[in-house]
């Protein structure tokens, strides 16, 4: 049984920062990449970022330059700092494992951003 546990959303004034963190515990093993997912009221989840175990990073064109996705591979937990922050980006954000085995969501964290 694999879980992500999510933590570190909260309400933020635009332009400010936040950092969410997402441990894996559980039978983990081979690791293909880990993850930010994001679902705003009536749109479809989309990526965030994504960071592979040879630590290659994908970001969204919405995203670039303002989140920066890390992990510490001794801990299988993956990082998503976020500066300037908008409106725009307030959704409920999900940490996303994918293993050889299967792929994993964690249950979500809601992040506000007002105006």
């Amino acid at each position: 049984q694999v879980q992500l546990v999510e933590s570190g959303g909260g309400l933020v004034q635009a332009g400010g920062s936040l950092r969410l963190s997402c441990a894996a515990s559980g039978s983990i093993s081979s690791i293909h990449a880990m993850g930010w997912y994001r679902q705003a009221p009536g749109k479809q989840r989309e990526v965030v970022a994504t960071i592979s175990s040879g630590s290659y990073t994908y970001y969204a064109d919405a995203v670039k330059g303002r989140f920066t996705i890390s992990r510490d591979n001794s801990k299988n937990t993956v990082y998503l700092q976020m500066h300037s922050l908008k409106p725009e980006d307030t959704a409920v954000y999900y940490c996303n494992l994918a293993t050889t085995w299967g792929i994993y969501w964690g249950q979500g964290t809601q992040v506000t951003v007002s105006s």
